[in-house]
């Protein structure tokens, strides 16, 4: 099984356990603000179910790893990545926490360790993500990780019925 270790964390794949840190980080909407919509029940246990199967290289779900603090054994939240293509070694990556352990380092570090992972036992070369513009925090977790801005997709998310412009992010890996 798939665990990564960092210098606070602990990752591993989400797992049938997590439906209630899943559902809690997805029926918050101040969580999901720069996200997505609020969710139905049955939209989040839609997600859920579709980042449960093993995942590899060939797998077009999401590869979903559980962040969690390795001193107190508390689940921080979610990061991971999705093959968006196979040719080209390329992948894009996410990371959702709750609210309480945002500004503490923690999606940084949890990226990094899922960076690492990806370039070294993948064999995927380039990163990419995507930010809602005004989640000033998260364009600087991706800063600090070495991401670059690439682009501005203008208009391209509509959220609560008003549209918004994705940033577009970009990080070449070496194994």
């Amino acid at each position: 099984m798939l665990e990564l270790h960092t210098t606070r964390l602990h990752l591993r794949p989400l797992s049938t356990h997590d439906w209630e840190l899943f559902l809690s980080l997805h029926s918050d909407p101040d969580n999901l603000r720069y996200v997505c919509d609020p969710l139905s029940r049955d939209q989040i246990e839609e997600r859920f179910t579709s980042r449960l199967p093993r995942w590899d290289f060939d797998s077009t779900h999401w590869l979903c790893l559980v962040i969690r603090d390795r001193q107190s054994g508390e689940d921080l939240g979610l990061t991971g990545l999705r093959i968006s293509d196979r040719d080209a070694a390329e992948a894009e990556v996410g990371y959702l926490l709750a609210r309480h352990h945002q500004g503490r380092g923690v999606a940084a570090e949890s990226l990094r360790g899922l960076m690492e992972h990806a370039g070294q036992h993948l064999g995927i070369k380039r990163l990419m993500a995507t930010v809602t513009d005004g989640n000033a925090a998260s364009c600087q977790v991706l800063e600090k990780c070495g991401f670059v801005f690439l682009r501005r997709d203008e208009r391209a998310f509509r959220q609560g019925g008003e549209d918004f412009d994705d940033l577009i992010f970009s990080c070449h890996l070496t194994a």
